[in-house]
């Protein structure tokens, strides 16, 4: 029985007790009702308060009101016993039986168990990196890259329709910079004020070159375009094929001139016009941004008739919006805190409530230490620390888990020597062994003639995982789809690497009991309960796998 199936079956005990006339609810019974798992042991399998809640709209107390719906619950198969503690919480002890067919259930979901259609109907954009096409990726971008990537993973887990889209920032002096950088390097020239340095450049120089042979013979005139077009051509191709070694993968990629050379400022422009929502003040244009909770009024149009870049904001989240999206999420560094409310404001400015249609989400700064030293990176003063450099030396898979299992916005050290140990103490490696122990622990069964059939219920006695640890596993197999669906409405991935952490702690617990052992053990053949827990553990390996899939990471099937 899983956390969902209980709380249905609560509620259908809520209605049973209205539709008899033993307690009376005004606002009606409830859709569905909150069951946790108790912090205490002994506190039986689950845990609800919903006496607490409904008690007073009930006219009763909340202990009262707890033991009628005790009493019904009672009722209920697969529920062995419930008791009303304290002021009125319900704690409720499942059935072996009951329990242990969520082992069959996961393995018969496989891939697709922990994905739920909470999220369903909604079609949401993720904007994350948003990147200058003027050099590789850095660690600036690294955390974006994973974090985005996992949101996005763990949204579409909840039955969200989600587009992931990087944002070319392609408009604007950087690119003239960028080109004269090239150009410089070409020709054998130092490099310009306000360029781009580093040996990245020369190599870039070397690839434009060879690419469009006689390039750096061109006019004078046209040669700066030529130069900047080819290489940020080159610069965006590096960009992509780095996030793909990464696991990391767009479905959009936007270029902000788009935005520009489709006339869509413009009518952006108008549109702010027509809403009332600019004005003219020392011969810049505005938006009243203030209206709306912002700290200042902001710029769209500068006295000497520049465009801004928060023109472009609102241009493009208004593309975003024409394109059919309910829900705009932006992943922005700590350097854009300022964000949240200009962005917020704007979004009402154009008429939408930013509690509907907008997060932001504002990250805090990475620092990676090798030998205790600080990896530091510069893309202008040439000392860049490329996201490449950083998976040669770490490699994706600890990269990626070491960065998914904080919150984004807590500031965040990892040391390499830590995060590449092969050590129980490194939770990347702990999780992905208990993944590869799970594949051996199948492999050497199958070398006994124990399989599971395409029916895993098929021989498959639950009532047999009546271990007080087979309990315990059962029900963090049965918390998956919740961690997911949390993860998802909160936008914190972060919360499956924890959930996988616990998961395997209690897998590992389970193995190193003497009395759960799944093989049979010498010349005895194996019976019902080796069965059941075959089971139990193929429902393991395939929650660990689909966990470490929401977070862009392999599950080894050996180590």
């Amino acid at each position: 029985m899983t956390p969902d199936q209980l709380s249905s079956s609560i509620v259908d005990a809520l209605r049973t007790l209205v539709e008899s006339g033993s307690v009376s609810l005004p606002d009606g019974v409830p859709g569905s009702v909150t069951v946790e798992r108790p912090r205490q042991q002994g506190h039986g399998d689950y845990a609800t308060n919903v006496a607490l809640q409904l008690a007073k709209k009930a006219g009763t107390n909340p202990r009262a009101f707890g033991e009628l719906l005790a009493e019904q619950l009672r009722t209920v198969d697969g529920i062995d016993a419930v008791e009303v503690a304290g002021p009125g919480f319900l704690n409720i002890t499942v059935g072996a039986a009951a329990q242990g067919v969520v082992a069959a259930q996961v393995v018969a979901e496989g891939a697709s168990y922990g994905t739920t259609q909470t999220l369903a109907g909604n079609k949401i954009n993720v904007e994350f990196i948003s990147a200058n096409p003027t050099g590789p990726l850095h660690l600036g971008h690294t955390r974006w890259a994973v974090l985005g990537d996992a949101i996005g993973r763990v949204l579409s887990a909840a039955g969200a329709d989600v587009t992931r889209e990087f944002y070319i920032n392609d408009r604007g002096v950087q690119m003239n910079h960028f080109a004269a950088s090239i150009l410089a390097a070409a020709l054998g020239e130092p490099t310009p004020t306000d360029g781009y340095a580093g040996a990245y450049i020369q190599d870039l120089a070397r690839k434009v070159g060879e690419a469009q042979p006689g390039i750096y013979e061109l006019p004078a005139a046209e040669r700066l375009e030529a130069v900047r077009e080819k290489g940020y051509e080159l610069q965006l191709a590096e960009q992509r094929e780095q996030l793909d070694l990464f696991n990391t993968h767009f479905d959009v990629w936007f270029s902000e001139r788009s935005l520009h050379s489709g006339g869509e400022v413009p009518k952006t422009l108008e549109r702010l016009k027509g809403l009332g929502h600019v004005f003219e003040d020392g011969g810049a244009l505005w938006m009243r941004t203030t209206d709306f909770g912002d700290d200042k009024d902001r710029v769209l149009i500068k006295s000497d008739g520049e465009l801004t870049y928060f023109a472009s904001d609102t241009a493009y989240y208004l593309n975003k919006r024409a394109r059919g999206f309910d829900h705009c999420i932006y992943l922005l560094g700590a350097d854009h805190h300022g964000y949240v409310g200009r962005l917020r404001a704007m979004a009402a400015c154009v008429g939408d409530d930013p509690d509907k249609t907008l997060d932001v989400l504002i990250g805090q700064m990475v620092k990676i230490l090798r030998d205790g030293e600080e990896m530091r990176l510069s893309k202008r003063a040439g000392t860049i620390v490329t996201l490449n450099e950083l998976v040669e030396e770490i490699g994706v898979d600890a990269l990626r888990y070491s960065l998914a299992r904080y919150p984004a916005d807590s500031p965040l050290t990892l040391d390499v020597a830590e995060i590449t140990r092969a050590s129980a103490d490194n939770p990347v490696y702990y999780v992905q062994y208990g993944h590869a122990r799970t594949c051996r622990m199948m492999e050497n069964a199958a070398q006994l003639g124990m399989s599971i059939p395409a029916d895993p219920t098929e021989g498959f006695d639950p009532s047999l995982l009546s271990h007080e640890y087979e309990g315990r596993l059962l029900r963090a197999l049965a918390e998956f789809p919740r961690v997911v669906a949390s993860a998802a409405e909160l936008r914190e991935p972060h919360r499956v690497a924890r959930y996988l952490e616990d998961m395997t702690s209690v897998f590992n617990k389970w193995y190193d009991t003497r009395e759960c052992r799944m093989l049979p053990q010498g010349d005895e053949p194996a019976g019902p309960v080796n069965q059941a827990r075959l089971v139990l553990v193929a429902a393991t390996r395939t929650v660990l796998a689909n966990g470490l899939a929401l977070l862009g990471v392999s599950a080894p099937e050996r180590m």
